[in-house]
Formats: C-alpha cells, structure tokens, sequence
C-alpha cells in the first residue's frame, strides 16, 4: 500500500508512475473520499469540543428549565456526532478499500517501458549446450522416460494437470530437499513450513487480494484461500508485530505446494508443465531494514542464481521494466534458465523488492531502538527456485541422444541414481 500523505502531496507524481506501470488506480476517488473524511473529522470534533463545553455550562446553570433545554439540545448533538462517525466509519473503509488497488510505485533505477520486450538482459552465465543430435522437449521426454504422464492427470484433473511417475517423482522431491539445504545451509535461511491456505486478510497483506481475487482458489464455506506462493504466509508470519532492528534482516525458505487459476494464459505454453493449476516451488522471503533491502536484492538474486550455477544449467537474468514489473514490486529481477528443447528461455525465480508496500498492508514494523518511532520494514521475494520449469530445464539440458537424462551432481545423493533412462522404473 502506498503511503496515503504520499499521495495527497504527489499526485502527479502517482499518475505519471501509473501511466509508466501501464496501470490504472481510483486517485483522484482516494483524493476526493480523503478530503471527505478530512471534513467529517473536522466537524466531528467541533461537536464534541461544543458538547463538552456546553456540558460544563449545564452544570453551573441554576435554571432547571434552562438546563433541560441545554440538555435535549445537546442531545441532538450527540445523535449528530453519533451519525458522523457511522459515517466516518463508512468512509474509512471505502478509502482503505481504494487505496487496495493502488500498484507500488517503481524505483527510479526500473527502465520504462510498456511491456516485456523492454526487460533488460542484465547478464547471462554458462553456455548453451551444443548437441550432435535433435533435442527433444520435456513433453516428448518425460512420457518416453515412463516419468511424465500427461493424460492420466488429465483424466483425474483434467487439463493442465499431469502425473509425475518413478524417477520423476523422485526428482522432485530432490530438488525441493536440496535447495532447501543449500538456502538454509550455505545461504543462511531460515525453513519455515507454513500452512497452504491462509485467510483473507493474509492475501491482503500480500498484496494478492484484491486485486487478483479471480485468480486464486477459494474455499467459501470456511472463507481459506489457497496460496499462489509461499511469499504470502511469509508476509504475515510477523503481521501486526514490531520487530528489533537487531534481527533484521530475517531470511526465511519455505516449500510449499502453489495453486493458480491460469485464466489469464488461456491459450497459452498449453503443452508440457511449464503451466498449471499446481505446482511446486521452494521461495526465499527477506524482511529488512529500509536502507539494506537493495542490498539484499541483489544478495537474493545471487541465491537464485547459485541453483542454476550448481545445477550446471546455462541462465540470465532479466531487469523488469515499469510494464511488466507487476503490482507490489518497485523493483524485480527474473532468473531465467535456458531450455533448449522448448528453444526458450524459462523464468524460474521472479526476485522482488517490495519495499514498505507489503509491510504497510500488513503492519510490519520494527523499532531502531527502545522508545523509538515504529518504521515500517522492508520486504523482498524470490523463488529459490520453481519446480516444473527447473525440472523442464535439467530434463532437456541433460538428455542424451539414446532418450536418457543424466542427473545433476548436486542430486545424486538424493536421487540416489546417476542417470533417468527410458522406463525407469523404482
């Protein structure tokens, strides 16, 4: 949530910001219902500061009938101030509801432009592999491998669902196990498991809810919502807290499983796992001080990239501009894993600096010493990384020309195999 005084006193400033994010916000409602509850308030105290000195005066008056007619005018004040503050009430929650749908402003350093073709290619590591023969897609590997069965998840789902088999179920479940160790042991993590539904007023905070409501499953009955993300009961681990400045920054790593209505891809990356309902992801959360958290941007982002590094996989990573910079980031970077059967390259990790966006919604604060002012912290989000598409990547960049995959060094221990052939079987 942007910082109401913010925009009371820049409102140029917010539109020309929305006009880059190629977003639309209520301002000038926000602006106006401001200086609607401004005037309520003003009025609201002028009665009780009238009632309280007229209150004095009935007390010191000796005239009963006098007194009585004080009293049943005061009276009407009081069912006056009574109608103002139901009123105000209304009012407080129409304008916390506008400012809900304000976007984050972007950092000066984000580049502009109206779309993805604008992102800025920051650098790139490894090379791709050069083959002797044809790669395959991921989507013609996995069924022939016996690790991917696309039409049984459809039949027990239907689309966009799929079934991991044998070893690939068995890759899965390693990589979830090894980039949680190597977050937490090498990187300095926290691992939190946390719930996969949370309540509404959570998503709020994450800044999920409203605005993407049709996007996120939702269980009615008992008002849970089904995270998209880790990232969101990251957020409110510490909602409505205030925090020591000595321990931040707090650096937390979560797996969770992640549900998404993919409505807006209709049409769209419609075979293989590269999108779907569920899937996987292992999401690093930063909580910090305001004048560190670029600092640990950058530091989030090496994270992500020491996945791709260990796992020998060819990866750049991508600026976002104000366009495709989406709604709480002021700023974000995406690691991008290169897949050379799709022959594209796949974001596995979207690392984001929210800044006081999420900490605002979701009151979390911190103190720089005792007796000081509450400031608000700042937070950042990165996936450490996202399965299906780091499963797509290591299936095609490791395949060999007879339909086997060697499995990365770092997995051998867990997988407990050095190579996936075709009908593994456990």
């Amino acid at each position: 949530m942007i910082d109401l005084n913010f925009i009371r006193e820049h409102p140029d400033q917010v539109k020309a910001a929305l006009v880059k994010l190629n977003e639309t916000a209520p301002i000038d409602d926000i602006l106006a219902t401001d200086e609607r509850r401004r005037a309520l308030l003003v009025e609201v105290e002028r009665l009780r500061a009238q009632r309280n000195a007229v209150s004095k005066e009935i007390s010191r008056m000796k005239d009963p009938a006098e007194r009585e007619a004080k009293i049943a005018e005061m009276r009407q004040v009081g069912d006056r101030i009574a109608a103002l503050d139901e009123e105000l009430r209304e009012v407080d929650k129409h304008l916390y509801e506008l400012q809900l749908m304000v976007p984050n402003l972007p950092h000066p350093s984000v580049p502009v432009g109206p779309d993805e073709t604008y992102n800025v290619v920051i650098r790139q590591e490894g090379t791709p592999r050069e083959f002797a023969f044809e790669p395959l897609p991921h989507w013609d590997l996995g069924p022939m491998l016996g690790i991917l069965d696309f039409e049984r998840g459809v039949k027990l789902a239907g689309s966009r669902f799929y079934v991991m088999m044998g070893l690939g179920s068995r890759l899965q479940r390693a990589l979830i196990n090894w980039m949680l160790d190597l977050h937490v042991q090498k990187h300095g993590y926290t691992e939190v498991y946390p719930p996969f539904m949370i309540k509404r007023e959570g998503l709020i905070g994450s800044a999920h809810l409203p605005k993407f409501a049709e996007n996120i499953y939702h269980d009615a009955e008992e008002d849970y919502w089904f995270i998209g993300t880790a990232e969101a009961p990251l957020t409110n681990l510490h909602r409505d807290e205030i925090l020591e400045v000595a321990d931040l920054p707090l650096n937390y790593v979560a797996y969770t499983a992640c549900f998404r209505r993919e409505k807006m891809a209709a049409g769209r990356d419609v075979r293989g796992i590269k999108r779907g309902h569920q899937f996987d992801k292992v999401e690093m959360y930063k909580l910090t001080t305001p004048e560190t958290s670029y600092d640990e941007l950058e530091k989030l982002v090496d994270n992500a990239e020491d996945v791709c590094r260990a796992l020998g996989i060819p990866h750049r990573v991508v600026q976002m501009c104000t366009g495709d910079l989406g709604f709480a980031a002021a700023k974000k970077y995406d690691v991008e894993m290169w897949a050379p059967g799709c022959g594209e390259w796949l974001e596995v990790s979207s690392c984001s600096n929210c800044e006081a966006f999420q900490a605002r919604r979701a009151n979390l604060r911190f103190r720089r010493e005792p007796g000081a002012r509450p400031e608000f912290v700042h937070t950042l989000n990165g996936s450490g990384l996202a399965l299906p598409r780091t499963v797509i990547a290591i299936l095609e960049n490791y395949q060999q020309r007879d339909g086997s995959v060697i499995v990365p060094e770092v997995l051998r221990p867990y997988m407990r195999v050095d190579v996936i052939r075709p009908a593994s079987v456990v």
